[in-house]
Order: structure tokens, then sequence, then C-alpha cells
């Protein structure tokens, strides 16, 4: 069984539409400020501590960055550190605001 598992972006606003979910961009920082998904939070070497003791492992864990490539590596990390449901999102934010933009 795979750790994580991929997902449309129809898929992702489904999931979150259904209760609390936390929503990851790994994407650069620049790119986030221009325009990201709501309730997006950015993550970074920086940040990622504070993130992994805060978060809810409980909680649907959505990873999402340009294309849905570099998503695919987050996923993997994060369910390594005991996330227990995450997602990459594939097309990435493209694709996000292609279809909801």
């Amino acid at each position: 069984m795979e750790p994580f598992t991929r997902i449309s972006v129809q898929k992702a606003h489904e999931l979150m539409s259904l209760g609390p979910a936390t929503i990851v961009d790994v994407r650069d920082p620049a790119s986030f400020e221009q325009a990201h998904m709501a309730q997006a939070q950015n993550l970074n070497n920086e940040n990622i501590d504070g993130f992994l003791k805060n978060a809810d492992k409980e909680q649907p864990l959505i990873c999402y960055c340009y294309h849905g490539i570099s998503s695919q590596q987050a996923a993997l990390f994060f369910a390594g550190q005991g996330f227990k449901q995450v997602y990459s999102m594939d097309g990435g934010w493209e694709e996000w605001r292609s279809v909801y933009g």
C-alpha cells in the first residue's frame, strides 16, 4: 500500500468540503505570496519543525506544488512523520487555478 494517495484537484476540493483538512503549499514563498489555495500554509525549511510539532496528524493533509511533482516527495515525507491521511494533488497549483481560479 502506498504511504500517500495522489488525487485530482476535484477530489481535493471535495475532501476540503467534507470537513477540516490541512493544506500544505510547498512552492517557494514568493509564489505563495502571489497566490495560493484558501487555508494553505506555505512550508519550507524554516517553518517545517513548528508545523510538525503543532499539526493534527489525524486530519487529512493535502500537499501541492506547481504541477504535482514535488508535492509527491512532500507527501511521502509527511506520511513518514506519522500523518494518517496524506494526499498529493496532481496538477498542483496550476491545475487548481485553471479549474477553481
